[in-house]
């Protein structure tokens, strides 16, 4: 019986681990650093800052940039290395996504799997890049279509926590990290609370704790401020975790939509002396002079919305980001969630039908995040001396009809395209198709 119950075991536990590795195939395996020259060639390369280069070359090595140039200034070919032919084809900067929850929750209906909570109100310690996944199943889905750079966020309470920018190929998050502890976000006090639809007269009334709110946020942020300019024998974890803010000039990200709110925002910032990043910023088109006057980021939320108002453009999400762009606003485009963030090109691409070229879009998912995150010197666009993070598509990126990605370098590094949802279409492709 013993005998049988060992033998019961060991097939058990057999199987867990034959799963176990069956399961782990589905996520591919980080890519080896680069190890000689290498050079596209023959593509239209997007510079990401409003430059295109026909017919051009991009070198690179060692996971830098080395030049770009157009076939026209070429010399010799002795110099640029193992050639990867891309005639005909679209090479971008890889794509940044702000503000996402990517690799920090799996499965959305499974509790344990969601890692982008902490219990309380006041969190400014959380740290959310220690809570990142490399493993995600979900991550090489997004990584596909060309999303390379993501700022990884924590969710809830006033004050959430620290967010970090990593790179979505890599065997831990350590590896992943390419600025840590980046920014802190935090979720302005609502002025008006939503009744209902059915409410008169518009659904709204104010919010009668809304100055008490504020007030306390800015008990918080007086505090921290005298914590990060004076000694202290013992350490404060919340003060010392906001010390960037005052000392680095690291980022305050403050989800706010609402005009006034969005102005009493900005004049917290600028009372405490810290650099404020607008997230969603769904009325930031109403005051873009302003924004741009003040010289404040935006980073807008989800476009293929719904206005804020039963009054307002139906469009006026998509509009949006012309408003800024000729405004002169920083500004950048985000998307919601985390699988979601697959969508970010097309989100720009819907800005470009309104009012504003290609180019101009694209900066809104390379360049211009790439600026508010304090990583321009890094990545965002290809430039000699930056990091060789590129894509290349088989049609124009922007279009959902035309966007094929069929190469991809993180640090001059070629990742693997694969993923779980390319396996079933392959699979069921055989089962229907025959092929």
């Amino acid at each position: 019986m013993i005998q049988k119950i060992k033998t019961y075991a060991l097939i058990a536990t057999t199987s867990i681990l034959s799963g176990a590795a069956i399961a782990q195939q589905d996520v591919p395996v980080p890519a080896a650093k680069q190890i000689e020259r290498l050079c596209l060639k023959g593509g239209t390369i997007h510079i990401g800052n409003g430059q295109v280069v026909e017919n051009g070359y991009v070198v690179f090595e060692n996971g830098k940039v080395t030049a770009v140039m157009p076939n026209a200034n070429l010399k010799t070919d002795e110099t640029l290395g193992r050639i990867i032919d891309v005639t005909g084809k679209q090479v971008y900067p890889g794509l940044i996504a702000p503000n996402t929850v990517l690799g920090l929750t799996e499965i959305e209906a499974v509790r344990a799997t969601n890692d982008q909570y902490e219990t309380g109100s006041v969190n400014p310690d959380v740290r959310s890049i220690i809570s990142y996944n490399t493993d995600s199943r979900v991550t090489p889905t997004v990584r596909s279509n060309g999303i390379l750079y993501a700022q990884i966020v924590p969710q809830g309470g006033r004050v959430s926590g620290t967010s970090s920018v990593v790179q979505l190929d890599a065997w831990n998050w350590e590896d992943a990290a390419v600025k840590a502890d980046e920014g802190l976000f935090i979720t302005w006090p609502n002025m008006y609370r939503v009744k209902g639809w059915w409410a008169e007269p518009d659904g709204y009334e104010l919010n009668k704790d809304y100055d008490k709110n504020v007030q306390e946020l800015k008990d918080l942020f007086n505090d921290a401020k005298s914590y990060a300019y004076s000694s202290h024998d013992k350490k404060n974890l919340r003060f010392e975790s906001m010390k960037k803010l005052f000392t680095d000039k690291a980022n305050l990200y403050i989800r706010v939509d609402y005009v006034k709110e969005i102005l009493q925002a900005i004049a917290l910032g600028e009372e405490m002396g810290v650099n404020v990043v607008i997230m969603g910023g769904a009325d930031s088109y109403m005051i873009a002079d302003v924004l741009a006057a003040k010289k404040v980021p935006v980073i807008l939320g989800k476009a293929h919305e719904l206005p804020s108002y039963n009054d307002e453009d139906i469009q006026q999400p998509y509009k949006t980001p012309a408003i800024l762009q000729k405004a002169g606003v920083l500004y950048a485009i985000s998307e919601n969630g985390f699988w979601q963030q697959r969508n970010l090109m097309f989100e720009a691409g819907t800005a470009a039908s309104y009012g504003m070229t290609k180019e101009e879009a694209l900066t809104a998912i390379t360049a211009n995040p790439a600026r508010i995150l304090k990583l321009d010197d890094k990545i965002g666009t290809i430039e000699a001396g930056k990091a060789a993070s590129f894509i290349v598509s088989d049609g124009d990126l922007l279009d959902m009809r035309t966007s094929n990605i069929t190469l991809a370098f993180i640090d001059g590094r070629q990742i693997d395209l694969d993923n779980k949802q390319k396996e079933l279409y392959k699979k069921f492709t055989v089962k229907y198709f025959g092929k």
